[in-house]
């Protein structure tokens, strides 16, 4: 069965809806930059009702040692995702900072952006392909694009791992036949405006992901 994440809730109902439609993993964003940046604090007091019925994700980009020791301390997350330009050696050290797994995004737009897959594919427990963002973007994602999802047909990797961009209820069924992933990853796709989930839309996101 395809394993999905809700990322980007910040509201109660959202992640109400998140959790009762079955959702395996709820996102956090800690990054001021995002629309749906929540701070770790407030994060923590949201997601306590997720624990223990869905893994937390703390999402993160280029995050020094002092907010990841905060978001460890704080929200407690099962694993925490690096959408920066993190190198595999940060990454195990985000592992010894916070105690949680790693989830590492990597942008593709065209077959060579897979080159350091195999690397990062020793370093996180899961990884995350993401369409590459428009030039000028302050975001690395979250922006409701999509890439060449056939770049990914029949490619092995030693992890389950997540396809990400553009994903919505209307594609993600295809999407996933296209491409076979065990694992997706939502946030712009389930949202009525940029930062605001829409509860219907993320229960018709899991329905139909699960329909493949």
């Amino acid at each position: 069965m395809t394993a999905i994440k809700i990322c980007g809730l910040t509201t109660p109902d959202t992640l109400a809806a998140a959790l009762d439609a079955g959702a395996d993993f709820v996102g956090a964003v800690v990054f001021p930059k995002s629309p749906r940046h929540i701070a770790p604090d407030a994060a923590a007091r949201l997601f306590e009702r997720a624990r223990g019925r869905a893994k937390i994700v703390a999402v993160t980009v280029d995050a020094d040692d002092a907010l990841l020791a905060e978001i460890a301390r704080t929200l407690k997350p099962d694993l925490i995702q690096l959408h920066g330009s993190e190198t595999p050696a940060r990454a195990e050290r985000v592992r010894a900072v916070t105690g949680a797994g790693v989830i590492k995004a990597l942008p593709i737009r065209h077959g060579d952006d897979f080159a350091g897959a195999d690397e990062w594919d020793y370093h996180a427990d899961h990884l995350m392909f993401d369409a590459k963002p428009p030039a000028g973007s302050v975001l690395p994602g979250g922006v409701g694009h999509s890439f060449d999802w056939t770049l990914l047909a029949d490619r092995v990797f030693r992890h389950p791992w997540f396809l990400a961009g553009g994903l919505d209820p209307d594609n993600v069924a295809g999407a996933l036949r296209i491409t076979g992933a065990p694992m997706v990853d939502v946030s712009s796709g389930v949202e009525s405006a940029p930062g605001v989930k829409d509860a219907g839309r993320i229960a018709a996101f899991i329905r139909n992901a699960r329909r493949t």
